[in-house]
């Protein structure tokens, strides 16, 4: 089945089901990795994305859709890109 397949079975279940079957654990694992890699604290995180703990917490978690806006902030933070975050590469270097 390919992508535009899927997103338009899946377009009536929401935005978020889509996005999670595009970049799936891979993406919540990536940006858990990148963190603990920096010994950064979720809250550290949150507090740069200015959203409370828990709800970044969520994020890593896959429990709530992570908007473009603080991908591009986590991607500014840790130096990579947003095809690495989203699992698309796995080279974290910026070309």
């Amino acid at each position: 089945m390919s992508i535009f397949t899927k997103s338009v079975l899946l377009k009536s279940i929401g935005y978020y089901v889509l996005f999670y079957n595009l970049f799936g654990d891979g993406m919540k694992l990536r940006i858990k990795d990148l963190r603990e890699d920096n010994d950064l604290t979720q809250k550290e995180v949150a507090k740069v994305l200015m959203c409370d703990q828990s709800l970044y917490s969520k994020y890593e978690r896959g429990e709530r859709e992570i908007p473009l806006s603080l991908l591009i902030k986590l991607a500014d933070c840790y130096g990579t890109s947003l095809d690495y975050l989203t699992c698309r590469t796995d080279n974290p270097n910026i070309k």
